[in-house]
């Protein structure tokens, strides 16, 4: 109570505003809301105003008291408008991890709308060891720009709409799409990666993964049927195949000893 209610005083005094009974009692109470929300808050975690559960017309008082947590260590800055408790371990501070920090920007009205791709994501994945200097989000209908401190990121456009339900599967597509352009990958070790990421799927979750294949180019349908074919999967396929041009050859670098079906799909 003590901390919130110097926070209140300070306010006042910084906004210059007269301290009447009943300011003084509303402040005190944004105050005291707000240091136990942020008080209760996991370490690490990033948050904003909406997340402090405060109406909008008390943004910019709340601005002044997040301010002064700030000066007593209490929250730190991460971007503008985003906050996070300092987590300490004998090894430092941890900061809130990249889908944090990128949570305000993967998501709108509480629904996720990007995700991130690129060789950020197949670095994640284990296909390649580089790490990208900048990051590519994927949206629909959004282009999303970033350039705060060390998050840097451009936007590329997804080929469908992103969900929470979807997008690590339009991710394991991207992968297979940028294949032959993921930096220092192994084929043989991608191969296995994507197999286990689609075994690893529910029939349901397989049907999904087809059906937004679909929206991708010909070289990811023809290696996605070749993957299903190899994991015994051949008569989920059809719609694959026969959105192919049969005479058409995809030069992946793979032959039938890397993926046992791929002369079927005329992948090369």
């Amino acid at each position: 109570m003590e901390l919130s209610e110097n926070l209140s005083s300070l306010l006042i005094k910084k906004l210059d505003i007269p301290a009447t009974p009943c300011y003084l009692y509303i402040m005190a109470g944004l105050s005291k809301k707000i240091t136990e929300q942020t008080q209760n808050m996991p370490e690490d975690i990033a948050f904003g105003y909406r997340e402090l559960a405060i109406s909008a017309q008390d943004y910019q008082s709340a601005a002044k008291v997040l301010e002064r947590l700030q000066k007593k260590g209490v929250i730190k800055k991460l971007s503008k408008g985003r906050f996070y408790k300092p987590k300490m371990t004998p090894f430092g501070e941890i900061r809130p991890d990249e889908q944090q920090i990128l949570k305000p920007y993967l998501y709108q009205n509480g629904k996720r709308i990007a995700y991130i791709t690129g060789s950020s994501l197949y670095n994640k994945l284990g296909l390649t060891t580089q790490v990208a200097a900048r990051l590519q989000i994927a949206s629909r209908d959004k282009r999303i720009f970033i350039n705060r401190g060390n998050v840097q990121a451009t936007p590329v456009k997804s080929y469908v709409d992103v969900t929470d339900d979807n997008y690590q599967m339009l991710g394991l597509l991207d992968a297979m799409k940028d294949l032959k352009e993921i930096p220092d990958v192994n084929v043989k070790s991608a191969i296995m990666i994507f197999k286990n990421r689609i075994e690893a799927l529910d029939k349901k979750q397989r049907d999904a993964l087809i059906s937004y294949a679909l929206q991708y180019p010909p070289r990811v349908r023809a290696l996605l049927g070749a993957l299903l074919t190899t994991l015994n999967k051949k008569r989920e396929t059809k719609t694959l195949k026969d959105s192919l041009n049969p005479i058409t050859v995809f030069k992946l670098g793979l032959n039938d000893k890397l993926l046992p079906s791929a002369s079927e799909w005329n992948i090369q």
